[in-house]
């Protein structure tokens, strides 16, 4: 079979409304994509920068993959979540990026956004916190529902990943 590794990090995330955010993150594959070893998904600590709007997580990600086929190839899914002083927790934005497909360190800049609801939820959402959610977190990548959503754009999270790619020639990719 061949195999992937994805060994890198979040760094961190910037361009959002307000500091102390942490990040809940996940791998999505197709079902020929079996893991071997890591976990496929987390959630970084809160960070409260002291200066400038850039918070920095550095959380460790380490996957290793094994597949017959390149359909379903990974997609890394993101939740940027703020945390007030109270401990109450709002979510900030989605965002979605495929692994690279090419060997080598990768710099990713991923966008994040937001569903925004009526004008009256974002009058409640002015006083009381909150706002609205999807229900199901597979519109994050899939886009099938995705076009009928109103949404709002939020921040960058920026990620720094090493993919290495075993026997991948057997099944008719060049690296």
């Amino acid at each position: 079979m061949a195999e992937l590794h994805i060994i890198g990090q979040i760094v961190g995330a910037s361009g959002f409304p307000r500091n102390s955010l942490f990040c809940k993150w996940g791998v999505h594959t197709g079902g020929a994509w079996r893991l071997l070893s890591g976990l496929k998904e987390g959630q970084t600590q809160v960070d409260i920068p002291q200066t400038g709007d850039m918070a920095y997580w550095s959380h460790p990600i380490d996957l290793h993959y094994a597949t017959k086929g390149l359909q379903g190839w990974p997609k890394l899914h993101l939740q940027v979540w703020h945390q007030d002083s109270f401990g109450r927790c709002q979510l900030y934005g989605y965002g979605y990026c495929h692994i690279p497909s090419s060997p080598g360190r990768h710099r990713i800049s991923c966008v994040t956004w937001r569903p925004i609801g009526s004008w009256q939820e974002q009058l409640a959402q002015m006083f009381v916190g909150g706002g609205p959610q999807l229900r199901s977190p597979d519109l994050i990548y899939s886009g099938a529902d995705r076009y009928r959503l109103h949404t709002q754009a939020m921040g960058t999270v920026e990620l720094e990943l090493g993919v290495i790619t075993r026997h991948f020639d057997k099944y008719g990719v060049e690296n």
